[in-house]
């Protein structure tokens, strides 16, 4: 009931990344178990060679198995299905963890299928049949946790032909309406949308433009950036500028050097771990790392990416160090996932350039974004981060590089200043 009870999507309409970060766990939890039950009733029901002596023992074992699948499903359906917005991130893939998309649609199906209902059919005839054979097992202390299993749930097997036909074509019914709207509808707007943000990318309006920042701004950057730090920056004549709101359109998430990394105790962090190797791989002409989302998706790059820009500037939270640990540990579990072409932040499974930072903090320390709809979507753009800064809202600037605006990099009240002119560019 933790979905229902302790989440506020209901009243938002949305997940916040803290919520969203519950509900991952106890999806993963839920998929884990439902994999290992499925494991089990399949390893028994298949296990003919045993001898007849054990066949009961086998029965109980795979038919408490099956009796625990079945009320799972019904406890998603009873509780969540008539939640949209729970039952979408119920749906969203978990790639890391081998969780497919539709997982709460596969599971619904799998509920009212035919060949399981026979199945389910013919075990509740044996049970009958050897109940009094199948309850005098519960003498084995190992055997009798599971007859309770059986006497507890077994009366969710218990439903009429009518209430089933209702369900399957309720099932079936959504089943088609989604492959019309997801698979047709959804699919194609989302392929236009991808392409044309791919056509613009890395497009200038001046042939020939590189964007790259003067020497001893990059270096004199490096000096002062921490891990933490949110990287906005802006690439001039770019075509995506007319696409993407306002004068600064993109953020990155700096991670900071791997000895940084290990001085906030994250070299063993449980996302991090798994991937040390890669990142030391990255540059080794550059030891800085960000976390960003780019058109191929949310990886770890090396700092000369973010640096690639005409204009930047730094903004950094106003947290402790050991919470800023906490949200680069968040922010590692996004990292491998695809970029959100539709800019949609109510789900969670491929992200946008600010939603790194939106998922990475929103929560930790007490930090706090506003979203805002744009185009009919609930967003935070990178210039939401610049603003934040300017009224001490979780960040504070920390350094400016805008040629239209100063020839020079800006720090603290200078930056500050150039930064609410630029937001009025």
């Amino acid at each position: 009931m933790q979905l229902r009870d302790q989440f506020a999507v209901r009243e938002q309409g949305y997940f916040s990344p803290s919520e969203d970060e519950a509900a991952r766990r106890l999806l993963i939890s839920y998929w884990m178990a439902r994999t290992a039950l499925f494991d089990v009733v399949l390893s028994y029901r298949d296990a003919e060679e045993l001898p007849p002596a054990l066949r009961p023992t086998r029965f109980l074992i795979g038919y408490s198995a099956a009796l625990l699948l079945v009320d799972a499903a019904r406890f998603l359906r009873e509780n969540y299905h008539d939640q949209p917005v729970i039952r979408a991130k119920l749906n969203e893939p978990e790639p890391h963890f081998g969780i497919p998309p539709e997982s709460y649609d596969t599971v619904q199906r799998s509920l009212t299928s035919p060949v399981h209902v026979w199945h389910l059919y013919h075990a509740v005839r044996y049970h009958e049949e050897q109940a009094g054979e199948l309850h005098a097992l519960a003498v084995d202390p190992l055997l009798a946790p599971l007859i309770d299993v059986v006497d507890r749930l077994g009366p969710r097997l218990q439903v009429s032909v009518s209430e089933f036909a209702k369900a399957r074509i309720r099932v079936r019914t959504r089943q088609l309406s989604n492959a019309v709207r997801r698979g047709l509808i959804d699919r194609a707007l989302y392929g236009l949308q991808k392409v044309a943000c791919l056509m613009v990318t890395e497009r200038f309006t001046r042939l020939g433009h590189q964007p790259a920042l003067p020497q001893a701004v990059a270096e004199e950057l490096r000096s002062v950036l921490r891990p933490g730090d949110v990287i906005v920056n802006r690439k001039e004549f770019a075509l995506t500028n007319y696409f993407l709101p306002g004068y600064w359109p993109h953020a990155a998430f700096y991670l900071g050097q791997p000895a940084e990394l290990e001085r906030l105790g994250l070299r063993d962090h449980h996302e991090l771990k798994p991937r040390w190797g890669r990142m030391l791989e990255l540059d080794r002409h550059e030891p800085g790392r960000v976390l960003e989302a780019m058109r191929d998706g949310v990886w770890l790059r090396s700092l000369r990416t973010p640096f690639r820009a005409d204009a930047i500037a730094v903004v950094r939270p106003m947290l402790s160090p050991e919470d800023v640990a906490q949200a680069i540990g968040r922010g590692m579990l996004h990292e491998g996932k695809a970029y959100d072409f539709d800019f949609d932040f109510t789900r969670s499974d491929r992200l946008v350039c600010a939603e790194v930072v939106y998922r990475s903090y929103q929560g930790i320390g007490g930090m706090q974004f506003s979203l805002t709809r744009r185009a009919g979507r609930l967003t935070l753009a990178a210039e939401d981060l610049l603003r934040m800064s300017l009224t001490r809202t979780g960040f504070e600037p920390l350094a400016v590089y805008s040629p239209r605006h100063a020839d020079r990099l800006l720090h603290g009240g200078e930056g500050g200043k150039v930064l609410a002119e630029s937001l009025h560019d």
